[in-house]
């Protein structure tokens, strides 16, 4: 059973889960301040729900990758759509500033 990692927490789920999915059950959200309310609810076309995954995850979807290319996201920032993306074994999960999660760098020491 995989775990999900995220913001000092742990959360098991089934292989295979939609990792926004497993964050709402675990009571967080893929979702920075106003986009919690402002969002498309998973199904792939407001970027809103972005964030960093490590770990053993699904391939982009298509729509994903669509979304992905239009601004403010960079399709090369290697983020991922939590609705989007489905959790294949343990991984860790960041969510970065801006009301997209876009600001990669901002979160970083390098």
């Amino acid at each position: 059973m995989p775990t999900v990692r995220f913001r000092g927490r742990e959360f098991d789920c089934v292989h295979g889960a939609v990792l926004r999915d497993v964050l709402l059950a675990g009571g967080e959200s893929p979702h920075n301040g106003a986009s919690e309310v402002a969002n498309c609810r998973g199904l792939g076309s407001c970027g809103t729900c972005a964030v960093e995954v490590s770990g053993p995850v699904s391939d982009r979807t298509r729509r994903e990758r669509l979304r992905l290319r239009v601004p403010p996201h960079d399709p090369d920032a290697g983020l991922r759509l939590a609705c989007q993306t489905r959790v294949l074994g343990d991984v860790t999960v960041e969510k970065h500033d801006g009301f997209w999660g876009q600001h990669v760098s901002a979160g970083r020491d390098d």
